[in-house]
């Protein structure tokens, strides 16, 4: 008896960190989004070619890192 409700409260648990991974991704996803098309109106105004080099740059690194910490969430989910 006492196993099952181990096992039944580690479910739950695990299930409820999974929801939560998922809620922050797509949170991320609509932050990123917003950002993105934030920049893109900035862009649209006159601007150097050293301001949209420094842009592009920015856009890269963004998408690095949202890469890296969702390959992250999955190792942790999969544990």
């Amino acid at each position: 008896m006492k196993r099952f409700l181990g096992v039944l409260i580690a479910s739950m648990f695990l299930a409820s960190a999974a929801y939560a991974a998922d809620a922050m991704k797509d949170e991320k996803a609509k932050t990123e989004k917003s950002e993105k098309s934030e920049k893109a109106s900035k862009s649209k105004g006159t601007k150097t070619k050293g301001e949209k080099a420094k842009v592009k740059a920015e856009e890269k690194k963004a998408e690095g890192k949202a890469k890296g910490e969702a390959k992250s969430e999955e190792k942790k989910a999969s544990k």
